[in-house]
């Protein structure tokens, strides 16, 4: 399903209906061949976008997946990154991905002089900085850092949180910053009301809830729970300032309104 490398629909079934940390466990060899993952030009229109609020030293993605904010990470900070995941197999994925992508770099850096080819891919590969990254495996709600991070990001992962979980989410986000350190996530501006991605979200989350009621364990995941004005507030009641950046890389809406905005949220 996706693409011929992806989950089939029984791989996908059986992790729907698993626990959230088992199915993605289930679901990590294949994640980055289905829509789930980041695409890249959202990464990059990131990249482009927090480069100039820096610089920085240290960073950490929250619900890390496979690795692909880590990969955002290592092009804006120099000394350390970290991704956190509650899932093994997500996190066994992404360390797997981030040491082939290591090699690779030293390849093309060791041939740059054979070809100019050669020489092009380790000018790209140079966007990397030389960070040191770790993962580590815990809950996001519970975070096992001291206020050691400049740089905080997360892609994609709040859906698996209930409203009544974010308080939690963003106060441990906040306390693992150090003063002046940045949190900050791209978040997709709301479809309009009636459209084709309006409905089809609309039935996700229908689906979700009966099977939440029906099928134990949960598996925890909602695209309409997170909505910007109460996403604001709470990390205002947290105890962040936030600005609002627009992401133009990715396109603008009939009203001349970007399809995708970065919330910044800072630290005093």
């Amino acid at each position: 399903m996706f693409t011929p490398q992806g989950p089939t629909l029984r791989e996908l079934a059986v992790q729907a209906l698993s626990s959230i940390e088992h199915g993605y466990d289930l679901l990590a060899p294949k994640f980055d061949h289905t829509p789930f993952r980041t695409p890249d030009q959202v990464l990059d229109a990131v990249v482009r976008t927090v480069r100039p609020l820096g610089p920085f030293a240290t960073g950490l993605d929250i619900c890390c997946g496979t690795g692909a904010g880590v990969g955002v990470l290592r092009r804006l900070c120099d000394e350390r990154v970290v991704g956190v995941d509650f899932s093994a197999g997500m996190l066994a994925a992404a360390a797997a991905s981030s040491s082939g992508s290591a090699s690779a770099a030293s390849a093309a850096a060791a041939s740059a002089s054979a070809s100019a080819s050669a020489s092009a891919s380790a000018s790209a590969s140079a966007e990397f900085t030389s960070a040191a990254v770790d993962w580590v495996r815990a809950d996001a709600r519970a975070l096992p850092f001291a206020p050691v991070f400049d740089l905080a990001v997360s892609f994609g992962a709040f859906g698996h949180f209930l409203p009544a979980e974010r308080p939690v989410l963003f106060a441990r986000a906040h306390a693992v910053l150090r003063p002046g350190g940045l949190f900050v996530f791209p978040l997709p501006a709301p479809p309009r009301v009636g459209s084709p991605l309006y409905w089809a979200l609309w039935g996700f989350d229908s689906a979700m809830r009966l099977r939440n009621l029906l099928w134990h364990p949960r598996f925890v995941m909602y695209y309409r729970t997170f909505r910007l004005p109460e996403v604001l507030d709470e990390l205002a009641r947290t105890g962040f300032t936030t600005e609002l950046l627009p992401l133009p890389d990715l396109g603008r809406r009939p009203d001349g309104s970007p399809r995708c905005a970065l919330v910044v949220a800072r630290r005093e």
